[in-house]
């Protein structure tokens, strides 16, 4: 048994496709089927159902991948330990990022952090919070960006900021006539919300909450996947909705937000990663260049209240 074939049956297990799986393992096709096989007839036992399009793993098979997972995962874990004796980040890294926050803070620190380690290249990927959990469970991704806390007993939370949560209404709202807005007085009427699946929306549900907004009486029912677009429904139309305030124009939306009195709803965004993730250099640079994009005031949470979204 090898490194290597452990290697090829993880990504047949992510890909499901002998093809495929090569291609990930930059091998000819043949050769991965091959070293499958032959790994199979070393254990005495079939690790995937060839039967099924696509194909799986047999219920032994699902057992020895998560092994061969965690074993992969040590192996790498011992090469970065090496790595940071010498004080040296190299490599390709995959990252999963929640969408309300990949287009509002990856311009403030990316092309700084690849400008100043141009051995490090970061393959990155927009997608919700439960894929992040799940991709870093797989091992199929090596950090997570998102809203945190978790409560998840396989991961490991770093906290880079807390980001208030602000009112954004049509001009003529009511709400921007406040002095502060206030979570427990806020009207059901005329929310807009981003999609199911988006944790930005339940935390949103949770400050406004969900129970006084599960019915509309609006004779217009939108939901979007982009928090861009439901400020410009919203100034087209009517209503308002809550946004992070990293998403707040600061020309374009001055007339249109509201904070909300202290001690502010607020967000914890944090760098997710497995338990046994051992890149603590690249992590450390990261939230260094991370917090040196965003405002001061996200630095400190005794000014917030977080907001679960689970």
């Amino acid at each position: 048994m090898t490194l290597q074939q452990l290697q090829y049956i993880v990504a047949l297990d992510t890909h499901r496709h002998f093809v495929k799986a090569a291609d990930s393992c930059f091998v000819a096709q043949p050769t991965l089927t091959l070293q499958v096989k032959k790994l199979e007839e070393e254990i005495g036992m079939s690790i995937f159902d060839r039967s099924t399009q696509p194909i799986t793993p047999t219920l032994m098979g699902e057992r020895f991948i998560i092994k061969a997972r965690q074993i992969l995962r040590e192996v790498a874990g011992l090469k970065e330990m090496v790595n940071q004796e010498l004080n040296d980040v190299k490599g390709s890294f995959k990252i999963g990022i929640i969408p309300t926050v990949a287009p509002y803070l990856l311009p403030l620190f990316l092309k700084n952090f690849s400008d100043d380690h141009p051995d490090i290249y970061l393959e990155i990927k927009e997608i919700q919070s439960e894929e992040i959990i799940a991709g870093i469970q797989n091992n199929t991704l090596d950090i997570g960006i998102m809203a945190t806390p978790l409560a998840e007993s396989h991961v490991r939370e770093i906290p880079l900021f807390y980001e208030p949560f602000l009112v954004y209404a049509h001009r003529d709202h009511a709400l921007l006539k406040k002095e502060a807005a206030d979570p427990t007085n806020i009207e059901r009427k005329g929310l807009w919300l981003l999609d199911k699946g988006h944790c930005f929306r339940n935390q949103v549900l949770n400050i406004c909450d969900e129970e006084r907004h599960n019915q509309s009486d609006a004779r217009i029912s939108f939901e979007s996947g982009s928090i861009e677009t439901l400020k410009n429904m919203i100034q087209s139309h009517s209503g308002y909705t809550l946004i992070p305030e990293l998403a707040v124009h600061s020309t374009h939306d001055a007339d249109f937000v509201k904070r909300f009195k202290e001690p502010q709803p607020a967000r914890e965004v944090s760098l997710v990663v497995h338990n046994s993730f051992t890149k603590e250099l690249l992590l450390s640079k990261l939230r260094k260049y991370i917090l040196k994009g965003v405002p001061d005031s996200f630095k400190k949470n005794e000014r917030f209240i977080t907001v679960k979204w689970r």
